[in-house]
């Protein structure tokens, strides 16, 4: 799905047209131009892209269409992420502290295209696990597992490549050159992803205990204190500071959770924990791994494919985060989770 990607001309249409409330076609083909030359065609196309990302929104029909940019959910606005990391943390008019008001926009998340688009992956799904013969639908969760937990470490530092994550979770031998705790690390997330698959039915309405022991096995033997956490922390490349009164962390938490269970569409619930526990930071690490978990574990819990991260690139997964808790900004988060969607019907449980 990387058509969600824009060009410099796409960019700077959507640009105009929020400084804009309204331009015809040929209003914005001149002004853009004047930077960005292109064909009439050309920019036919750039605007049609852009109203199929659901970024823009077309008024009246043939020469007499306008254009006008669709505000639906502040979340959701297109932000440049190259041009936002251009400037250091210092530059960004990053948001410091905890929003509360975001509960107020997590919601309407996915357009009817995109629920379309989650239902017909759910049908697929069951259709697969019908289909797949006993022991080929074992192995291949066994081969999801291994690489949901190789990137999941990845993205937490961890150095363990593809196929030493295979062997460490298949036979248990640890591979030459690394610590103990990246191998504790993977074969935490192989424990925690058993725990929601014996457990899956709790996780179609949660509680604060499915969230805190889904922590304590990804964390075990890690020297990470279990529970919700009583000091600050700080976050690498960002100035936004979590709370740090254990009171507030537990309030935020539970209040995420009804949140969660108030949230009828599960792939929008899944999104929902994916980046609120990591802006929460309820715990003192293992945050963004437990919200990974999580996540899949009510998309499971709800027939819909898990995701597995796999061909996420490192540091825009960690862009994503930022942009998020600096600026309550989803827009790039949801274009990952969406693209993980696709990657998972195409390689998991294929019959």
């Amino acid at each position: 799905m990387n058509d969600t990607i824009l060009n410099s001309r796409q960019k700077n249409i959507l640009k105009l047209l929020k400084e804009k409330k309204e331009l015809s076609r040929r209003e914005i083909t001149k002004r853009i131009s004047l930077e960005k030359p292109a064909s009439r065609i050309t920019f036919i196309r750039d605007l049609n892209h852009l109203v199929e990302l659901n970024l823009i929104k077309p008024i009246g029909k043939g020469r007499a269409t306008a254009y006008v940019f669709k505000q639906t959910n502040s979340l959701l606005d297109y932000l440049d992420m190259d041009d936002y990391f251009e400037l250091g943390p210092n530059a960004r008019g990053a948001k410091a502290c905890f929003d509360n008001q975001v509960f107020e926009n997590l919601s309407g998340l996915y357009t009817g295209k995109e629920i379309v688009l989650w239902e017909k992956s759910a049908q697929e799904f069951k259709k697969r696990t019908i289909q797949l013969d006993k022991t080929i639908y074992k192995r291949e969760l066994e081969r999801f597992v291994i690489e949901f937990s190789w990137k999941s470490a990845q993205i937490e530092g961890n150095t363990y490549d593809l196929l030493e994550t295979e062997t460490l979770i298949k036979q248990k031998i640890e591979a030459r050159g690394h610590s103990k705790e990246e191998a504790v690390m993977i074969l935490n997330h192989k424990d925690a992803f058993d725990t929601i698959l014996a457990q899956k039915e709790s996780f179609k309405r949660l509680n604060f205990s499915d969230l805190t022991q889904l922590h304590r096995v990804l964390t075990k033997g890690l020297r990470v204190t279990s529970g919700i956490r009583s000091q600050p922390v700080r976050i690498t490349g960002t100035l936004y500071e979590p709370m740090s009164s254990r009171h507030d962390l537990e309030l935020a938490t539970r209040q995420l959770i009804k949140h969660l269970n108030s949230t009828k569409f599960p792939p929008e619930k899944a999104l929902i924990a994916a980046c609120m526990v990591a802006y929460i930071q309820p715990f003192a690490d293992g945050n963004k791994r437990t919200a990974r978990m999580l996540s899949n574990a009510i998309l499971l819990a709800n027939g819909y494919f898990p995701l597995s991260y796999r061909d996420v690139d490192v540091n825009d997964y960690r862009k994503a985060m930022i942009l998020f808790y600096e600026q309550n900004n989803l827009y790039h988060f949801k274009r990952m989770f969406l693209e993980q969607l696709q990657l998972a019907q195409e390689n998991y449980f294929r019959v």
